[in-house]
């Protein structure tokens, strides 16, 4: 992994799958491990919850500052829960989040993203965090709702960060390929064998990609079935 600029900000997008790992062991360290070693900015996690009400965090709270540096964004609505239908941001501890909105998509699965206004040095980020469903018609009633959220009255740029479950590389994300420049750092899925980009990350145009990838260290291996994915971003001056 590349050291990254002063004026870049990394973002990394991790399917944690409840820390539940490819060796059948429900490990959270290990995958606060991980994500220790990605040296990111901002941090979006899906399925950082656990399935069934009132759906409990998967990671412990009191060991995420001391393992990561990193704080989870206070945006769970039960205070049991680190996310919102089991999406969760971590954050290094000088960013602050200005303001953020939970909401809920479309679909024949529970499903969810959290937006999350985030004031950085380099300036203001809007950062959308999101695990779409397993269909694909779903998917795009998902990210028209998305997309409705993400530009309603915000000059702020924005990026989309998650799994989004979309085997192809070519079709199904359309809605979202019109506004936003879509990028899969490289196969995340099946961590023992990666075969599928199915996590990704989206900018707008007032963000510019530097560069990416995907970390496949032994250790990121066994904490999950997704491999944890990162980009390198600069922002405009214009739009802080």
């Amino acid at each position: 992994m590349r050291a990254r600029g002063t004026d870049e900000i990394r973002i990394a997008s991790y399917n944690i799958r409840k820390a539940m790992g490819t060796d059948r062991q429900r490990r959270p360290e290990r995958i606060l491990h991980v994500i220790s070693q990605l040296d990111a900015d901002i941090v979006v996690l899906q399925e950082a919850d656990r399935r069934f009400p009132p759906r409990p965090t998967a990671l412990p709270v009191d060991e995420i500052a001391p393992l990561t540096g990193m704080v989870a964004l206070p945006v769970s609505p039960n205070g049991v829960s680190l996310g919102w239908h089991g999406n969760a941001i971590l954050v290094r501890p000088e960013i602050t989040m200005v303001d953020y909105r939970c909401i809920d998509l479309p679909g024949l699965e529970p499903r969810g993203a959290i937006l999350a206004d985030l004031a950085l040095r380099q300036g203001q980020l809007r950062i959308a965090g999101v695990h779409l469903g397993l269909f694909r018609h779903h998917r795009r009633k998902q990210l028209s709702a998305l997309l409705s959220e993400l530009q309603s009255g915000s000059a702020t740029p924005s990026a989309v960060a998650g799994d989004l479950n979309e085997w192809s590389t070519r079709v199904g994300l359309g809605r979202l390929d019109a506004h936003y420049s879509i990028y899969a750092p490289g196969h995340s899925f099946h961590a023992k064998r990666p075969v599928a980009a199915l996590d990704r990350i989206a900018l707008d145009d007032r963000l510019t990609a530097i560069s990416g990838g995907v970390v496949e260290t032994p250790l990121a291996r066994r904490a999950s079935d997704h491999l944890p994915i990162w980009m390198d971003i600069k922002m405009e001056r214009s739009g802080a």
